[in-house]
């Protein structure tokens, strides 16, 4: 249980900072309506899916005790410090606008191309296949394939509704001011966790 709060918390928390999957849907949503954006979510969700399965199969490579695993974690620790500093760095600096008064909203995007627009968000941004290597760096030696397996699907499910809800949410004028305002405080959180979590994992591998 200790390890699923730790993988899921660690995971939630870098999904509340925005990043290029975040102003895709943003901008689906405002341009076409929450439905079509659910295609973008889609795809965001899918690409996810394959960097985590990627990232499991990795770790059942690796044997626990080898200089190689404990590589991995150092690094895995590693990144995640750099992340949560770069969340601390760039608190407050992140622009999120709604679309000006009186623009109409486009419908006629076709929702294949939003869905393969998601993916490619979500599969050609870096941090995604190294937050996922480092989360599956973390995990202790002897985690079973049902749980990797758990892992994955709540990480994958996660992903999806957060990204729905954001779809649904981003053209609410009173909830996205509401955002805007407590994003820096929201980031700085995030960054300060990251970053407490990766110490801990780097000070336990190199107490091994």
């Amino acid at each position: 249980m200790n390890q699923f709060a730790a993988v899921a918390g660690a995971h939630f928390l870098a999904l509340l900072s925005p990043g290029p999957d975040f102003f895709l849907i943003a901008h689906s949503s405002m341009a076409t309506g929450w439905r079509r954006a659910a295609a973008a979510c889609a795809g965001i969700a899918a690409a996810n899916a394959v960097f985590i399965a990627a990232a499991f199969a990795g770790l059942s490579i690796l044997r626990p005790g080898t200089l190689a695993f404990t590589a991995v974690q150092i690094a895995g620790a590693g990144f995640l410090v750099y992340l949560g500093t770069r969340f601390l760095r760039s608190a407050g600096s992140t622009a999120i606008e709604s679309a000006p008064p009186g623009v109409p909203v486009r419908t006629a995007a076709r929702w294949w191309k939003l869905a393969v627009t998601g993916f490619a968000s979500a599969a050609l941004n870096p941090k995604n296949a190294l937050f996922y290597a480092s989360l599956a760096a973390v995990l202790v030696a002897g985690t079973s394939a049902g749980h990797l397996a758990g892992y994955g699907i709540w990480m994958v499910t996660v992903v999806l509704l957060w990204d729905l809800l954001i779809a649904v949410l981003i053209g609410n004028q009173v909830v996205l001011t509401r955002f805007a305002r407590a994003l820096p405080l929201l980031e700085r959180a995030s960054g300060v966790a990251l970053i407490a979590l990766g110490a801990g994992i780097l000070l336990v591998a190199v107490m091994r």
